[in-house]
């Protein structure tokens, strides 16, 4: 990476020029999976163009394609759409415009070349993402999922449908989209290869790979939430129809969820009340993801359990010298479901 094609600021700096600003934001959302030959040279290409725009947010590009979460100044919309029209494969992109919106949501631009835009443990040469299932527009799909046949399967990780998930979905205890893969087989192993699925997941990207991947397993009538739960939230609110999306929905930015329904589904981790905010324990050398109630909160400082707070208030230098070792007692991201207990008061 181009050492100067990045961010040089600080978390403090880039709140207050944050703050300052007086034009209005919008958090958007889009994918595509088309052939990038140079990824790296795209991805600078990109970070100098759409810094100069005022974009802020992450974006993964691969050889398959590209994934983007961003906020950008609204004056700057039409920019940002011409920029990528201007891409061989990337015209005429769909846009999910988030749910809610808030200064939280992205302080920097990050644009980083991986592998894949979405990890999924494929064999590149067995697997291929462009034979999809039938995308379903938010209309079809909310009529389609209250037949009585409609086998509905969620494909994010846990930690995004225990906060909200539609009705009767199939939510697999995984903190990754490669194990879903794998947990869903397993689960649909003994279900005819004819069966009705009904995919769905947040903005639509991560069911691309799932409905190929159930396609090539044999199943004939894969079909997918077109937009994702973003988008069938829009339509349902501009319809005045009742949800069959229940709770929260997940998002990977500093808001971390954006309510759909008044519907809480969840606990907090710590004492079992009912609750659905998610946050990072306050120990960096945890920094796990849990859901945690307000008491909860103050009680512990932010902190996932007692170990951590007992950590946190340790004189700084002693903390990072913990952190050294301390990866291999925690998990890095999330807490399974069959691991809450361990942070139980």
């Amino acid at each position: 990476m181009n050492k100067f094609l990045r961010n040089k600021y600080s978390k403090e700096t880039l709140l207050k020029q944050r703050n300052s600003e007086t034009e209005e934001r919008k958090t958007i959302s889009f994918y595509r999976y088309a052939l990038i030959p140079e990824p790296q040279l795209l991805r600078d290409q990109l970070y100098e163009e759409w810094s100069s725009l005022g974009l802020l947010g992450r974006i993964y590009l691969a050889k398959e394609g590209i994934n983007a979460q961003v906020s950008l100044p609204i004056s700057q919309w039409n920019n940002l759409k011409n920029s990528l029209n201007r891409i061989p494969g990337f015209a005429n992109l769909k846009f999910n415009e988030a749910l809610e919106d808030s200064a939280l949501s992205f302080l920097k631009l990050t644009i980083k070349v991986r592998k894949k835009i979405v990890a999924d443990g494929l064999n590149e040469e067995e697997f291929s993402p462009f034979q999809v299932g039938r995308h379903l527009t938010p209309e079809e799909f909310h009529e389609a999922i209250q037949r009585p046949n409609a086998k509905i399967i969620d494909f994010r990780n846990n930690y995004e449908s225990e906060v909200g998930r539609f009705r009767g979905a199939i939510c697999p205890d995984a903190e990754t989209f490669r194990e879903e893969l794998i947990v869903v087989e397993e689960i649909l192993k003994e279900e005819p290869k004819d069966s009705e699925l009904y995919l769905y997941c947040t903005g639509g990207i991560r069911c691309e790979k799932a409905s190929a991947y159930l396609i090539q397993k044999g199943f004939t009538k894969v079909h997918q939430l077109e937009g994702g739960i973003v988008s069938y939230t829009n339509y349902i609110r501009n319809t005045g129809l009742e949800s069959m999306f229940r709770g929260k929905n997940f998002v990977f930015d500093g808001r971390l969820g954006e309510r759909v329904t008044e519907d809480i589904l969840s606990e907090c981790y710590n004492c079992g009340k009912i609750c659905d905010t998610h946050t990072n324990c306050a120990n960096l050398g945890c920094h796990v993801l849990f859901i945690q109630c307000e008491e909860c909160t103050n009680e512990l400082q932010g902190n996932c359990s007692d170990d951590c707070q007992k950590i946190n208030q340790l004189p700084l230098e002693k903390q990072k010298e913990l952190r050294k070792n301390i990866h291999s007692k925690y998990p890095t991201h999330h807490l399974s479901l069959k691991h809450k207990e361990l942070i139980r008061k």
